[in-house]
């Protein structure tokens, strides 16, 4: 049975908490532009630090243009590290978009400093 997006959430959470716990550095990643037919897909990296309060932070796909700006602001300003990573759509025309998804999210973690002791992928 597929989990519901608070389901999901809940896990993640509890996952992190736990990981905090044994003094584990947690990245957050994620990527964007994989169901468009033309540009590139980016990812980013986020390291945050211990239980962070950052309200309203679910789903990006469900926000405002304008709450997501509101977001992205307080994630920075509150991150220990961030690392971007952007594959162009030339790119992912020779290797395709899950390979040029990795490749995206290897660029990601290869620039965020802090380097994180785990990842937790959405």
């Amino acid at each position: 049975m597929k989990e519901n997006a608070e389901e999901t959430f809940l896990r993640i959470t509890k996952l992190e908490r736990e990981l905090w716990r044994q003094s584990l550095r947690v990245a957050g990643m994620d990527e964007v532009g994989r169901g468009p037919l033309a540009g590139p897909v980016v990812a980013a990296c986020v390291v945050l630090p211990e239980y962070p309060r950052i309200d309203g932070v679910r789903d990006s796909k469900k926000l405002s243009a304008k709450r997501r700006e509101e977001l992205c602001e307080k994630i920075l300003s509150m991150a220990q590290g961030v690392g971007i990573g952007v594959v162009d759509a030339q790119r992912i025309d020779q290797i395709n978009i899950l390979q040029a998804t990795h490749e995206a999210m290897e660029q990601a973690i290869g620039k965020v400093t802090p380097k994180p002791d785990h990842l937790l992928i959405d």
